[in-house]
């Protein structure tokens, strides 16, 4: 695994449990999904919980985990209150996720057709 620049190695204990903490944070479905929608820009959560068919009170609780592990944030708009991606690097992970998903995808349709 390529080292990221400006990290230290090994990993300090307080660091390896922050990270820990993101990665259980993004380890629900419904995070997933949330955090798909808001790659397009802000959502309440009245907003997240029409666009997934759930309920505002589970949106609340999903929101509050990525809030807690500085993924997400939100701002004061009048009566509402929009929450946006604040940590762009989250959307890479992901995308590099999806990539190897893409990459296994390939090679079991390529042994598939052997």
């Amino acid at each position: 695994m390529a080292a990221a620049a400006n990290v230290p190695h090994p990993l300090p204990p307080l660091v390896v449990d922050i990270v820990a903490n993101r990665f259980r944070a993004l380890g629900e479905p419904m995070r997933i999904r949330m955090l798909d929608l808001l790659r397009d820009g802000e959502l309440t959560v009245g907003e997240l919980a029409e666009h997934l068919d759930t309920t505002q009170q589970n949106i609340s609780k999903h929101i509050a985990i990525l809030q807690r592990a500085g993924i997400v944030g939100r701002r004061r708009d009048g009566v509402r209150t929009p929450y946006a991606i604040i940590d762009p690097t989250v959307l890479d992970l992901c995308g590099i996720v999806c990539g190897g998903i893409r990459r296994d995808a390939e090679g079991i349709t390529q042994a598939l057709d052997a």
